[in-house]
Parts: structure tokens; sequence; C-alpha cells
């Protein structure tokens, strides 16, 4: 499903896919509401295209043994095609989009900032072990994995402190649902 979100906000290209069944996805655009708010209080360039994907432990288990040398579960993985990051599994050059050879962009269309992995059953186990909604802990997820691709990290406590202060602000309003469920 891909959506062009506005929300009030600047117009983002949100994609959104799963990878395996079972995966009991908030209803209507409120991925794609979410994703949106984490991009503009990052300050991305209007007409930025993210994709978002859910996919089972094993999926995102192998990504990040390939990407990060970590060979775990993890529950968000963030491949940014515009901000330098260490991945294993890629060469140290990276190259923007719209030099590759052969790869051209639309007219006016922004280069795409890159794909947040979501694995969809860390996220459950997560709400549970928080005692927090699936939704909730989703909106945390997609709103951390975005902020990365921005270039936000939190290796060094300062950077932690002001990676936590934007997800707050972008959870402030998001609905939640009531309860423990999606």
């Amino acid at each position: 499903m891909a959506c062009m979100s506005t929300c009030g906000r600047q117009p983002f290209d949100v994609a959104v896919q799963t990878i395996d069944e079972g995966h009991d996805l908030p209803p209507g655009g409120w991925i794609e509401d979410v994703v949106t708010r984490a991009l503009a209080a990052a300050e991305a360039p209007a007409g930025s295209g993210v994709s978002v994907v859910f996919a089972g432990d094993d999926v995102v288990r192998d990504l990040n043994r390939e990407h990060r040398g970590l060979d775990e579960t993890t529950d968000v993985l963030a491949f940014s095609f515009v901000h330098e990051g260490e991945y294993y599994g890629e060469p140290d050059g990276r190259v923007p989009v719209e030099e590759m050879p052969g790869f051209a962009l639309p007219p006016g269309q922004a280069e795409p900032l890159g794909e947040v992995i979501v694995s969809y059953p860390q996220a459950v186990r997560q709400a549970a072990a928080a005692g927090r909604t699936v939704r909730g802990e989703l909106a945390v997820l997609l709103a951390h994995g975005v902020l990365h691709l921005m270039g936000y990290d939190h290796m060094e406590p300062d950077d932690e402190a002001a990676m936590k202060a934007l997800e707050t602000r972008i959870l402030a309003d998001v609905p939640i649902g009531p309860g423990r469920g999606p």
C-alpha cells in the first residue's frame, strides 16, 4: 500500500509492505500518519519517500546479521539512502541514488530517504513486556526508525537525549488505542 500523506503537514510518500502473514497492523492510514509526523519533526524535505516493511523475526535477524554483524533479532532496522552508517554488508563508498548509473528520478521527486524494517513479533513481545498496546510499541519503533533514516543516533548520551526528546514530541499526539491489541 502506498499513499501521499499530508495530515496537515508536508506531503511525504510512505509505502507500507508486509513480509510474512499474520501481522495484525493498525487500520487505515495510521502507519503513514506516524511516519509523516516523524518526517515532519525531523524536517525531511517535502516529497521524501520512505518504505516501511513489517517482517518476521527470521527476516529481521538475517538482515541484522548481514548488515550490522549482529546475529540476533532486533525490533527495528533503518537503511538510509542518504545518511552514512556502519553496515557490514555494504561497500564503504555510498553513492546517492541520483548518481547511480542508469537510474534517474522523475523531475521534482526528492531522493528516497530509505527503508524502515520492523519485526512485528518483536514489537508484540516488547509491548507485552512494557505493558503497552502493540500500536503504542509500533509508534515508538516507527518514529525511532525514521529518525535513524534522518541521521539521528543514540551512541553518545547527548545524541541519545536529543533523539529521545524528538521521539517524545512525535509521539505526543499519536493515537495508540485502548487495551493491549493493535
